[in-house]
């Protein structure tokens, strides 16, 4: 029979302990893992995106928790349409031969709600996330994957922004405005 190491013993233990205690501990502090914030409405059309959006498919997938998305505006309780959806890749610095040795990274999407009738919820609304980046080209791949996932990351950041927007977006008709209130003498 082999002959254990008392401290691996230790380690094991204590690697167990932690695993169940952890989560209790982060639960009691409060934290949960960012949801999707509820919604005024049961049914949503995206309109303005193009056929192979990332950023569309991500809307539909976090909005398919709270809200049903549809395909016709007329379908719809709200609409959402896309006005600009880019992403974008610049060289900022480069050496003196003209070797790429930074990039600056840019997701930009523009938005309006709207009523199927037309009426503006929530008037364009610009999102622009900025990420710096070094490069080298001695590590093309790898620079490709890292540019790959932030880009993903700043993908979801806004569409996390989009969902608290939409959250918050104030669906009551507007009425009458009442007339001010005339002293009397």
């Amino acid at each position: 029979m082999p002959h254990r190491h008392p401290c691996l013993n230790r380690r094991r233990l204590l690697a167990q302990a932690t695993a169940g205690v952890l989560p209790a501990l982060l639960a009691g502090c409060g934290f949960e893992l960012r949801q999707t914030p509820p919604l005024p409405f049961n049914r949503i059309a995206l309109t303005g995106f193009a056929g192979r959006s990332p950023l569309a498919d991500e809307l539909r997938l976090r909005l398919g928790a709270s809200a049903q998305v549809v395909p016709s505006p007329g379908q719809a309780d709200v609409v959402l349409q896309a006005l600009t959806d880019k992403r974008e890749r610049s060289v900022v610095a480069s050496t003196a031969a003209g070797q790429v040795r930074e990039v600056q990274l840019r997701v930009r999407f523009e938005f309006r709600l709207a009523s199927p009738g037309g009426r503006e919820l929530i008037p364009a609304t610009e999102l622009m996330l900025l990420r710096d980046m070094s490069y080298s080209e001695s590590f093309a791949l790898a620079k490709a994957q890292e540019e790959a996932e932030l880009v993903a990351a700043m993908q979801t950041d806004i569409v996390q922004q989009v969902l608290r927007r939409l959250a918050r977006a104030n669906l009551a008709v507007p009425g009458p405005v009442p007339a001010a209130a005339t002293p009397r003498n």
